[in-house]
């Protein structure tokens, strides 16, 4: 797992340079379809990153989209007119059934189909119309950390396609570059906070807007390495009813780039401090960072559209250091495998 981590940067930068015209002839088959709306089908690490790409479709190209729900297909044979619609699969494997039968049964009832995956031969890219290929490599760790930030850049260069931004690909190199200072810098914060919180039972992992596919990453990391119960939850919803759980010594991590969700988070952050939470805040902004009861700095002058891919890697560090600190092997979890099969 943190072989694999360590190698993100260069997968972003080999997804930019190898993946990049490929996106386009996509986003100008896209184009030429009148798209009304788009719908997302995954599970697991790759329904994270179908949350990325919700927020940046509407957020960027002003595209309504929705998280599609596979078992609506495969087991309540539904029927679904989706004439007008991109339907797009992500999978690293592309072997997931459930998924595959969705986006055969979206084809032949009149969707644009389209595969996101590691697996550009599989059964999910034989079923669609289009394919793009996250060129990760072969990831040996069943918890997923290259292959998720390398389907973030597909996704986000496809955003940027279809909106004909032409130097997409010099922002995720910039990305990787601040990885790599995240590796550098962020990396001993978060091993400090590990080894601090290593008999935490429960915590919940918080963010808002784009990066909550961050918070809800994490916490899958969380729960499949180190065997915590984390709930993500946007902060905004997290004030509401949630917000009970908050008593002293609870631990709430807060994902906190620089954007416009800042300001509202920032008063989030004052309210867990004034109750008495223990408030891991992973930022980089000083300003947030003083309320926090451990705080993990970030790279500074990150854009807010690929913030999701550089505090991704700051979730993965936590999660792979915490398993670490509680004797755990985070290459082994209990009782999975690196592709699951559901129907």
């Amino acid at each position: 797992m943190r072989v694999e981590i360590g190698e993100q940067p260069e997968v972003l930068r080999r997804v930019a340079e190898q993946e990049w015209r490929a996106i386009q002839a996509v986003a100008s088959q896209i184009r030429e379809r009148d798209i009304r709306a788009v719908f997302l089908a995954a599970r697991g690490s790759s329904d994270n990153a179908a949350t990325y790409c919700k927020y940046l479709l509407e957020i960027q190209n002003g595209i309504p989209c929705g998280l599609a729900a596979p078992s609506v297909v495969s087991l309540y044979r539904a029927s679904l007119n989706l004439h007008g619609t991109l339907v797009v699969g992500i999978s690293q494997s592309g072997q997931t059934p459930d998924g595959v039968e969705y986006i055969a049964y979206a084809r032949a009832n009149g969707a644009l189909t389209l595969s996101v995956t590691n697996a550009p031969e599989s059964p999910l890219a034989r079923a669609s119309h289009l394919t793009l290929w996250i060129r990760a490599g072969t990831e040996r760790s069943i918890a997923a950390t290259k292959t998720y930030t390398a389907t973030l850049a597909v996704l986000y260069l496809l955003s940027e396609a279809l909106r004909g931004q032409h130097d997409a690909p010099q922002h995720i190199c910039h990305a990787a570059a601040l990885i790599e200072q995240t590796l550098q810098q962020t990396e001993p914060h978060l091993q400090t906070i590990a080894n601090r919180y290593r008999c935490m039972h429960a915590c919940v992992a918080l963010a808002r807007g784009v990066n909550q596919s961050t918070a809800q990453e994490t916490a899958l990391k969380l729960i499949e390495t180190c065997y915590v119960m984390c709930k993500a939850y946007s902060i905004a919803d997290f004030m509401h009813g949630p917000f009970a759980l908050v008593e002293p010594g609870f631990p709430c991590l807060l994902f906190a780039p620089d954007g416009i969700t800042f300001p509202t988070v920032l008063e989030s952050a004052s309210k867990l401090r004034a109750n008495g939470a223990e408030a891991i805040i992973i930022a980089s902004s000083e300003e947030i960072l003083r309320l926090a009861c451990v705080p993990a700095p970030m790279p500074a002058n990150i854009p807010e559209m690929l913030s999701p891919l550089v505090y991704a890697v700051a979730g993965q560090l936590l999660a792979y250091h915490l398993a670490r600190a509680r004797d755990l092997d985070p290459d082994q979890p209990r009782g999975l495998r690196k592709i699951t099969k559901t129907l």
